[in-house]
């Protein structure tokens, strides 16, 4: 805390400001700094919207183009139909017949102890392979965000960290001008104080 009593008030803009002791230094670091900032938000917003509005067009391209089908489990299901609570449901083999009508059979979720013909809603794609449940119009914009999300601030993790390995090796570099010119000046002082 004592410290902060020898840098005197927080001026803002100092390095642009006219100053005699305003190094070239000072000025590039601060250039590096506004530009690093700018890329860190203008890469960060333009990747995290990019990859939102891709993922969010995939899935709305998925719940146009996959339907619901009825199949028809091929042999009882396992389990019993007594048991079954909560919702619980098992693998079974089912079949299906496409739009132009040839038949498919795949792994479906059903109830345990379900009957062989007993009626299953599976979802097709176009050719009239199996897949999951489309998403949801908000599932899709929830999914969409939250991928935009961490592919933004990720994107944006590049600049950020580029500007501050440069402005560390600018503050290295002063370091070292400054070791220099005390090296050449500082006994000089010792004559003058003693």
């Amino acid at each position: 805390m004592p410290l902060k009593a020898f840098r005197g008030p927080k001026v803002w803009l100092w390095r642009w400001r006219r100053n005699p002791l305003r190094r070239r230094a000072d000025v590039v670091e601060a250039w590096v700094v506004l530009a690093a900032w700018l890329l860190t938000v203008l890469v960060g917003v333009l990747a995290g919207l990019t990859a939102a509005r891709s993922v969010e067009h995939g899935l709305a391209r998925e719940r146009a183009a996959w339907h619901p089908a009825v199949a028809h489990v091929v042999a009882k299901a396992p389990g019993s139909a007594t048991s079954a609570g909560g919702g619980e449901r098992v693998w079974a083999e089912v079949r299906w017949t496409v739009a132009d009508g040839s038949a498919h059979t795949g792994q479906a979720r059903v109830a345990p102890g379900s009957k062989a013909g007993t009626p299953v809603t599976v979802w097709t794609d176009p050719q009239g392979h199996l897949v999951t449940r489309p998403t949801t119009a908000s599932e899709a914009t929830f999914r969409a965000t939250l991928i935009g999300g961490l592919v933004g601030a990720s994107a944006a993790a590049v600049p950020f960290i580029g500007g501050l390995v440069l402005r560390g090796r600018l503050e290295h570099r002063r370091m070292n001008h400054w070791d220099a010119e005390w090296a050449r000046l500082g006994p000089q002082w010792g004559r003058m104080t003693g």
